[in-house]
């Protein structure tokens, strides 16, 4: 509900600013030690990407309630901001984008971290689960760059907006595809802010869909085994409706004006 988020926002926001708030029982502040605001601003960044990285890829709809209240954290704590970018773009490169190249002397499991797979015990997490991971971290970024805390002030600009948003989609279709990894998160990406692309961007939106559909999709395929065709066939399909019917409907799970009611 919209009145449960503002609590939550209310209550890291007075954490920052320095007031106590009641945490497992007792009352906490962070003028209780020197380095408190550094620790709470690492963790809590750290925590916006967690979820993510988990309760968003099991939930696609959590994406929004999680981006508006980091979104307006960002706003008026900036720190936090640049703590969640540095956060997110190590576990998932591809947020970047970027995709890391094996460098001399590097082991394959070190590598393999650092592409984003979790890696225990020298045993590589499967590729659904990482792939579920880095939707799950595209998502929430993509949620985050059209969403403003409806209760700020909202004099300057969004911290991260949508230009962030349209530079990571020129940036992908600037590089060589991966195999699975681009499809799924293309898909992803355009699908949660796609709308807000659209709306904001206009004629050169479409000229951008054009050449992913004509250029980029085939690029894609011809890299793609028969066992990875499912984030492809995604991909295109999406792709081609919105090409035919110049349209990209909202996201499911968009916060409408009803929902600050609640």
């Amino acid at each position: 509900a919209g009145s449960k988020l503002r609590e939550i926002f209310d209550k890291i926001n007075n954490l920052l600013s320095g007031k106590s708030v009641q945490s497992g029982g007792r009352a906490v502040s962070v003028t209780q030690h020197p380095q408190a605001l550094d620790f709470v601003f690492y963790k809590l960044a750290e925590k916006f990407v967690r979820q993510g990285e988990e309760e968003v890829a099991s939930h696609h709809d959590a994406a929004f309630p999680i981006a508006v209240v980091a979104s307006g954290i960002w706003e008026i704590h900036p720190r936090v901001g640049d703590l969640f970018l540095a956060h997110l773009h190590k576990k998932c490169p591809y947020s970047v984008p970027f995709y890391p190249a094996l460098k001399e002397g590097t082991s394959m499991e070190e590598y393999q971290r650092i592409l984003g797979y979790q890696v225990k015990d020298s045993m590589v997490e499967e590729q659904d689960n990482f792939l579920k991971r880095m939707s799950g971290m595209i998502r929430l970024y993509a949620a985050l760059i059209q969403l403003r805390w409806p209760y700020g002030d909202q004099q300057g600009t969004h911290p991260h907006g949508l230009s962030y948003g349209w530079r990571w989609l020129a940036q992908m279709l600037n590089m060589e595809p991966l195999a699975d990894v681009t499809a799924t998160l293309l898909f992803d990406f355009l699908e949660v802010c796609g709308n807000a692309l659209m709306r904001q961007y206009q004629a050169q939106f479409w000229k951008i869909m054009l050449l992913l559909q004509e250029e980029y999709v085939p690029r894609i395929e011809a890299i793609t085994s028969s066992g990875q065709m499912g984030s492809l066939m995604r991909l295109k399909q999406f792709v081609q409706k919105c090409v035919q019917e110049k349209k990209i409907s909202l996201p499911t799970g968009a916060l409408q004006p009803a929902f600050w009611k609640s």
